[in-house]
């Protein structure tokens, strides 16, 4: 299989035309011989990933010579509407194109990775086994290639993400997904994020070599910043092997992690209203900035398109009975409560959405009530409030003195990267 690194030397990024060169080598080695290929892009909650430009180019070059299907990795998100596919992927692919993973129903399990692996791992923390299950349509032998595209970036479960996350989890299976979070978050965040090998990722590793090396697949890596506005891609990474994921990590690192010298007393985290609906995935303002943040500091999260806690409604649901309660008491619920003990990436989710009563946690959001907010145990302020005190659309990214004399940091997508003090990573 073809392998293509592709870096940019710029700030500004890579040119279109250069990464669709880099597309149109990655198919080139396949003349004549792709009847059908499946596509496995992120969601609208990865917009600036890349991805979406990216699967746009396979589709338009591969469409009049083959069947070409798309799959977003949803993992357990909702699924995208029509608008979002549109906005992502742009309207020149049709709806009928597109498929929708159902991560309880729509998986088979292909293998299992044995609880002694899983204890050795976890240095003794956990010894359950994890069932490696996929999408169905990924044993699908009428494919001649299935793409797997995404962003290589800190991330709060696995370290870094993607490469065959997108597989196990983005298009994976119930119990892979709890499972692995339930890992990371026993494990402990900040022995893990901005970092490759983290026991999710070795866990992900044994199921591609064990029992993923059937499947045709080949991954295209991106590492990417923002800026203006405007996502740039600083790389692009084809092939199979696991070394090109190392050189995006590495990438990722220079590009990704902010390191700062002192801890942070007052951060204000913006996050866009198109791709953040849930605080299921509005919390990487909490994942990606607590290891900045001051004991007794506070974070600032400005919302306006969070309108729900979980991205279905059962995870919803959960998340709005037990709250965001701290690492020690969710593992105690884990232990008395059968529908988290049943659901533990939820229980993942609200170890990784508390910041354990170190610093304080505001969502301001103009469509949950105070009632809501304060339910799940963050502070509550409205929307409009916010944008007064800290308005993002005057604010740079990093330091800011504020009209009053206060001194903030201001963070404009925290998806976007991982920040520390030096002396916490």
């Amino acid at each position: 299989m073809v392998e293509i690194i592709l870096k940019s030397e710029a700030n500004s990024g890579l040119e279109e035309t250069q990464i669709f060169d880099a597309v149109k080598q990655s198919i080139d080695e396949y003349p004549g011989r792709l009847g059908k290929v499946l596509l496995l892009p992120p969601d609208i909650t990865r917009g600036n990933s890349g991805a979406g430009i990216i699967t746009a180019m396979y589709y338009m070059l591969l469409k009049d010579a083959c069947k070409v299907d798309i799959m977003p990795a949803l993992g357990s998100h909702v699924p995208m509407t029509r608008e979002e596919q549109i906005e992502m992927f742009g309207p020149y692919i049709p709806e009928e194109c597109f498929i929708v993973h159902n991560w309880r129903k729509d998986v088979v399990k292909i293998g299992e990775v044995p609880g002694d692996f899983i204890s050795e791992i976890s240095e003794g923390l956990i010894d359950e086994p994890i069932d490696v299950e996929v999408n169905r349509l990924l044993l699908d032998k009428s494919y001649d290639l299935i793409i797997s595209i995404g962003q290589v970036v800190p991330h709060e479960v696995v370290g870094m993400a993607n490469y065959s996350k997108n597989i196990f989890v983005g298009c994976g299976g119930s119990s892979m997904i709890n499972k692995t979070h339930m890992l990371g978050a026993f494990y402990g965040m900040e022995r893990i994020m901005g970092r490759d090998h983290s026991p999710v990722r070795k866990v992900f590793d044994y199921a591609e070599e064990k029992f993923a090396r059937d499947i045709p697949l080949m991954y295209v890596l991106t590492v990417t910043t923002q800026s203006g506005g405007k996502t740039n891609i600083h790389g692009v990474f084809i092939g199979r092997n696991r070394k090109l994921f190392e050189q995006a990590v590495t990438l990722s690192q220079e590009k990704n992690l902010t390191f700062l010298d002192r801890p942070l007393k007052k951060v204000v985290a913006f996050l866009d209203g198109k791709e953040f609906k849930s605080t299921w995935l509005g919390n990487k303002a909490i994942y990606r900035t607590r290891m900045a943040m001051a004991d007794g500091g506070e974070l600032i999260v400005l919302a306006p398109g969070v309108k729900q806690f979980g991205e279905d409604k059962e995870n919803d649901r959960l998340i709005r009975k037990y709250g965001y309660v701290g690492r020690t008491r969710v593992l105690e619920l884990c232990k008395q409560q059968e529908d988290l003990k049943n659901n533990l990436s939820v229980a993942a989710h609200l170890i990784h959405g508390s910041s354990d009563g170190r610093f304080s946690i505001t969502y301001a959001v103009e469509k949950l009530t105070r009632e809501e907010i304060e339910g799940v145990n963050f502070k509550y302020m409205p929307f409009k409030e916010a944008c007064r005190l800290y308005n993002p659309e005057k604010l740079k990214d990093g330091f800011n003195i504020l009209e009053n004399g206060e001194e903030i940091f201001f963070i404009s997508n925290p998806a976007l990267g991982l920040w520390a003090d030096k002396n916490r990573f």
